[in-house]
C-alpha cells in the first residue's frame, strides 16, 4: 500500500527524526517543555454562526450535518447556493438610491476532497433538480414542434437561396427573392425557454452562452473547482478572460461575448449564482501563476470564502434517518418559489422586481457598511482585505434579500432578514482574513501553521499529547503527508516548542506542547 511505503521510507536509514531521537536517547527522561512561541500573529478561526440562520434553514442544515458530519460551513453553504439558484430571478435588491443589484451568491469552500460536499450540495438541491426534470418533460411537444419549424423553415430558406442561384446565373434580377429572404430571416423560430438550473464544471463561454439561448438564470454547484481554478484556466490572458465574464454575471450587467468561428451572442438579463469547492493547493498554485490578477480584478472579493478545519477521521458511520423533517420543510419552500412565474421579458431575459430594504433594514445596512469602510484606510483591521471587505456590504444585501424570499417574500426587508445575513457575511469575511493571510506567507511556515493546527485540534478531540506517524500519514492536511514536508514543518514547530518527536518503543510520535491543549493558540 501506498502508506506502508510511505512509512517504511519515513523509517529508513538515519534521518533527521532519528537524530532528534538519539539526542534525547532511547529510554531516557522525557525533557520539560518550555513556554511555546507563537508562530505569527494569526487571526484564529470562528465557529460557524449557525444560529444566525433562519430557524427553518438552519433546522434543515443541523439535520443534514448529524447525518453527513462535514463541517458545518459546508452544509450551510450548500443550503444557501440551492436558495441562491432558486430564488435569485425573482428578485433584485436594493440597498440605496442608484445601489441595486441581483441578489445571487458566489460561495467558495477551501478544503480537501473528501469533505463531502457533492452528498450535501445532493440533499439541499434536490428540489431544483426534480423542477428541472418536470419542465423538461412538459417542454417536449414544445421542442418537437420547435424541431420541425426549424426545419420547415431550413427547406424554405435552401428553395431561396437556389431561386436566387438560378436567377442569377441567367442574369435575371432577383430584388424581389432578396426581399423574401430577409422576411424570412426575421421568421426563424425560436426555441423555446426550458429551465436548466445547475450546472457542473463548464467553462465560462458555454456557461454565458446558455444563459443567453436556454434559460437567463444558473448555477455551478460543484465540487471540483476546474471552471475557474484548474490548468486551463490558469493562463493570464484566458484567467482574465474567464474571470472578467464572471465578474459581470455577478453584476447582472449585458454581457455581449464576439465569436470569430461560431455565433455571437449577447447576455442580457441573467442571474448567475456560483457554488465551489477547491483544495488550497489548488488556489495557491492559481495565485502562483496568475499573480495578483484575481484579487487586482475583483474576482475572489465576490465570493464568500470559507476555510473549514476538515471532519475527516472523525465520522464514524450511522444510519440515515428515516424521516427528515426539516429538510422536507426546506424543499417544500424552494418548490414553491421555482413554481412561481419567472419574471421574463419578451427577448427571454429577466426583469426582476426590486425588492427595498425596510427603514429599519436600511439603517442597519448604513451601520454595517460604515463600519466596514472604516477599517479599509491604511492600519485600518481590513487593510490587507479591503476588496473582499469593500464587497461585503452588497453580499449581506444579497443574502438578506434571499432569506426575505424563502420567508415568503412579502413587503420590505425585514431588519431580522438582514441582521441574520450580515452575521454570516461577517462570518465569511473573517474567513477571508485567515485565508488571505495564509496565502502570502512563504510555504514553509504555511505548512508549519497547517500542521500546527491540525495536531492540536487532532490532540484535544482525542484527548491525548501525541500523534502517531500513521494518523498524521492517513488524515493528516493534504500536501503535508509526505518526509520532506513533514521534516521541514516539524522543525520549525520544534524550534518553537510547540512539537516534537518523540519515541514509544520502535515507533515515532509527534508530541504537542501541552500548553497549546489547554486552550493556548498560535
Amino acid at each position: 500500500m501506498r502508506l506502508d511505503h510511505a512509512l517504511d521510507d519515513i523509517d529508513r536509514g538515519t534521518t533527521w527524526l532519528d537524530e532528534q531521537a538519539a539526542k534525547r536517547g532511547a529510554g531516557a527522561k522525557v525533557a520539560a517543555w518550555s513556554e511555546p512561541q507563537d508562530l505569527i500573529e494569526q487571526a484564529k478561526a470562528e465557529p460557524y454562526p449557525l444560529d444566525a440562520l433562519p430557524g427553518a434553514i438552519r433546522a434543515a442544515v443541523a439535520e443534514v450535518t448529524g447525518f453527513v458530519k462535514a463541517p458545518t460551513v459546508l452544509v450551510a453553504s450548500s443550503a444557501l447556493a440551492a436558495l441562491s439558484v432558486a430564488a435569485q430571478a425573482y428578485a433584485d435588491v436594493k440597498r440605496a438610491d442608484k445601489l441595486t443589484g441581483p441578489c445571487g451568491l458566489f460561495l467558495l469552500t477551501i478544503a480537501d476532497s473528501g469533505e463531502r460536499k457533492s452528498t450535501c450540495d445532493g440533499f439541499f438541491t434536490a428540489p431544483i433538480r426534480d423542477y428541472q426534470e418536470a419542465q423538461a418533460e412538459t417542454a417536449k411537444p414544445l421542442l418537437a414542434a420547435y424541431k420541425a419549424d426549424c426545419e420547415s423553415w431550413e427547406a424554405r430558406r435552401a428553395g431561396m437561396k437556389d431561386a436566387i442561384r438560378t436567377k442569377a446565373k441567367a442574369s435575371q434580377p432577383t430584388s424581389d427573392l432578396e426581399a423574401a429572404m430577409r422576411r424570412l430571416e426575421g421568421e426563424k423560430p425560436e426555441a423555446p425557454k426550458v429551465p436548466r438550473l445547475l450546472y457542473g464544471d463548464t467553462t465560462p463561454e458555454a456557461l454565458a452562452f446558455s444563459l443567453a439561448k436556454e434559460w437567463p438564470a444558473g448555477g455551478i454547484v460543484s465540487a471540483e473547482a476546474g471552471l475557474v481554478f484548474g490548468a486551463h484556466a490558469m493562463g493570464k490572458e484566458s484567467a482574465m478572460r474567464n474571470m472578467g465574464l464572471l465578474n459581470t454575471l455577478w453584476d447582472g450587467v449585458p454581457l455581449a461575448i464576439s465569436r470569430k468561428t461560431s455565433e455571437s451572442f449577447t447576455v442580457n438579463g441573467a442571474r448567475l449564482t456560483i457554488a465551489l469547492q477547491v483544495q488550497g493547493e489548488t488556489l495557491r498554485a492559481f495565485f502562483a501563476q496568475s499573480g495578483p490578477l484575481a484579487r487586482g480584478i475583483g474576482f475572489l472579493a465576490r465570493f464568500l470564502i470559507a476555510c473549514p478545519q476538515s471532519t475527516q477521521g472523525f465520522r464514524p458511520f450511522t444510519e440515515a434517518p428515516a424521516h427528515w423533517p426539516a429538510l422536507a420543510v426546506f424543499h417544500r419552500r424552494i418548490s414553491a418559489i421555482l413554481d412561481q412565474a419567472p419574471p421574463l421579458s419578451g427577448k427571454g431575459g429577466l426583469v426582476p422586481p426590486l425588492l427595498s430594504l425596510s427603514p429599519e433594514a436600511k439603517a442597519a445596512w448604513v451601520v454595517f457598511h460604515d463600519a466596514i469602510e472604516g477599517e479599509l484606510a491604511t492600519g485600518g483591521e481590513l487593510y490587507d482585505v479591503r476588496d473582499v471587505a469593500a464587497k461585503t456590504a452588497d453580499n449581506a444585501a444579497r443574502l438578506a434579500a434571499l432569506f426575505h424570499l424563502f420567508a415568503g417574500g412579502l413587503g420590505a426587508i425585514t431588519p431580522e432578514a438582514f441582521t441574520s445575513a450580515s452575521q454570516i457575511v461577517a462570518w465569511h469575511l473573517h474567513e477571508a482574513r485567515r485565508f488571505f493571510s495564509e496565502i502570502a506567507l512563504p510555504p514553509e511556515l504555511t505548512n508549519a501553521i497547517r500542521l500546527d493546527t491540525w495536531l492540536i485540534e487532532y490532540c484535544r478531540r482525542e484527548r491525548t499529547p501525541t500523534v502517531p506517524i500513521a494518523k498524521l500519514q492517513q488524515c493528516g492536511p493534504s500536501g503535508l503527508r509526505s518526509k520532506a514536508t513533514i521534516e521541514t514543518a516539524m522543525t520549525e514547530l520544534d524550534h518553537l516548542g510547540r512539537a516534537r518527536w518523540e519515541r514509544d518503543g520502535k515507533r515515532k510520535l509527534i508530541a504537542v506542547n501541552p500548553a497549546l491543549l489547554k486552550g493556548g493558540g498560535l
